[in-house]
């Protein structure tokens, strides 16, 4: 059924005949098992990320300016006006995206 490749790897040799009742009924199985596994995985993890919430764990990456006074500096900065773009990036450590995206988030919905 297997045959020896280089570096212990594996092929399959044989084909499935999906054509024949006995192919068809194989290549569904194989998918039902597959399919099977994928929401056992599916579970798990969600499984595992509510477990993470309830101990306090927030996923995702790290914010770049952890502290509201850095924070409040770059909207201070920003709303001067007396800083270019890229000496504000420079002074704060972050990048223009970033720089951009603390500054939306301080603006009221209009």
């Amino acid at each position: 059924m297997y045959r020896a490749k280089q570096r212990s790897s594996y092929i399959m040799t044989e084909k499935i005949d999906t054509s024949t009742p006995g192919g068809k009924l194989i290549f569904h199985l194989m998918g039902a098992l597959a399919e099977f596994e994928r929401d056992l995985i599916r579970e798990r993890t969600n499984a595992g990320l509510e477990a993470a919430r309830a101990r306090g764990r927030k996923g995702g990456r790290p914010r770049k300016l952890k502290t509201n006074g850095k924070v409040a500096l770059a909207r201070q900065m920003f709303a001067g006006k007396s800083h270019s773009i890229p000496e504000m990036c420079a002074a704060l450590g972050i990048s223009r995206a970033t720089l951009y995206r603390y500054v939306k988030e301080a603006k009221p919905p209009e």
